[in-house]
C-alpha cells in the first residue's frame, strides 16, 4: 500500500466550467493535448480511457528529442462527474494498490472553477524536476489547452 502521508496539493482557479475541465480529464482526444510536462508530448494513439469506477486509463508520454517513452496508467476509484475523480497513477503494469493516488476536485465558484489536484504516495516540492514540477507543468498545459487563464492557489 502507498504511504498517504507523502504527497502534495496543487490548486488552480480556472476560467472554464467544471464540465469543460472534466471533459479534458476524461476524453482521450483532449487528454493527448495536455497530459504531460511541457518538454514531452502524449501521442493520441497511446491514450485509452475508461472513466468509470474500476475502469482503467493509459497513455505514454514521449520526449521527442531522444524518443524516450514513459508509459503511465492507472485505475479509476471514484468518478463523480463533473466534481470528483480519484485514480491511481503510475506504471500501468504494476499493481494499482501500490501506485500513488490522485484526487481531482472541481468546484464551481461563479466565473471561476477551483481545480484541486492532490497526489498521495510520493513527495514533491517546487523545483524537484520530478513529480511536483511535472504535474505543475501538466496543469499549466491543461489551462492552456482550455484556452483559459488560471490563478495559482
Amino acid at each position: 500500500m502507498i504511504d498517504t502521508t507523502q504527497g502534495f496539493t496543487l490548486v488552480r482557479k480556472v476560467d472554464a466550467s467544471p464540465e469543460d475541465i472534466w471533459k479534458a480529464w476524461t476524453d482521450a482526444d483532449e487528454v493527448a493535448q495536455w497530459w504531460h510536462p511541457r518538454s514531452l508530448v502524449t501521442p493520441r494513439d497511446t491514450v485509452t480511457i475508461d472513466a468509470r469506477v474500476g475502469g482503467h486509463y493509459a497513455y505514454t508520454m514521449v520526449d521527442e528529442a531522444n524518443d524516450d517513452r514513459y508509459p503511465t496508467g492507472g485505475e479509476y476509484r471514484e468518478v463523480v462527474a463533473p466534481e470528483r475523480l480519484v485514480f491511481t497513477w503510475g506504471d500501468p503494469d504494476e499493481d494499482p494498490d501500490d501506485q500513488p493516488l490522485v484526487t481531482l476536485t472541481l468546484e464551481s465558484g461563479g466565473d471561476l472553477t477551483r481545480l484541486t489536484f492532490d497526489l498521495r504516495g510520493v513527495d514533491g516540492t517546487s523545483g524537484d524536476e520530478s513529480f511536483y514540477d511535472g504535474w505543475e507543468q501538466a496543469l499549466d498545459s491543461l489551462v492552456d489547452h482550455l484556452g483559459q487563464t488560471a490563478v495559482h492557489g
